[in-house]
């Protein structure tokens, strides 16, 4: 029987130290996982993006009550997110290639990504990602499979910005 499709979502954010003040779900869909990181974790602001105006209604329809505005998605492209520099404390994508500049962007120095696969473990084009991640300075903490899928997490170490490859 196959496992719920968060799984790996939900073991790797077990491991990303301390509880977040700021996530970015990268092409959130309908907004399933940015609403579990928001249960996840009480006290963090979770943004998500995604490139259909469609899926950021729908996402946008699941929110309910939140009065403190914890939760809030918008329109936007992997390469292009509409965010400042250094916002995100934890930046998470599943079943998505990530443009590494723009992550490595976002995140503040010390901030933790998430990519997260439900089924395998993204093959070649995930060894090449993380390659580049490297390059850009993020730091790569642990990598498992959980469920029919599998995680990575890493870690930005300092102002390594300078250093992105797209």
């Amino acid at each position: 029987m196959p496992t719920p499709p968060l799984t790996p979502l939900a073991v790797a954010a077990l491991r990303v130290g301390p509880a977040p003040e700021r996530v970015l779900e990268i092409e959130c869909g309908d907004g399933d996982a940015a609403l579990f990181l928001a249960r996840e974790f009480p006290a963090a602001r979770v943004r998500g993006v995604d490139r259909s105006e469609s899926q950021v209604r729908a996402a946008t329809a699941r929110i309910g009550l939140d009065p403190e505005g914890r939760v809030a998605f918008k329109v936007g492209r992997p390469s292009a997110l509409p965010y400042p520099s250094g916002f995100f404390d934890l930046v998470v994508q599943v079943d998505g290639r990530p443009a590494a500049a723009e992550v490595i962007r976002v995140l503040q120095p010390g901030g933790r990504l998430i990519l997260a696969h439900t089924q395998g473990n993204g093959g070649i084009g995930a060894w090449l990602l993380r390659r580049r991640l490297a390059r850009g300075g993020i730091e790569p903490l642990e990598s498992a499979a959980a469920g029919d899928g599998s995680f990575s997490v890493g870690r930005l170490r300092g102002d390594d910005r300078a250093g992105a490859a797209e």
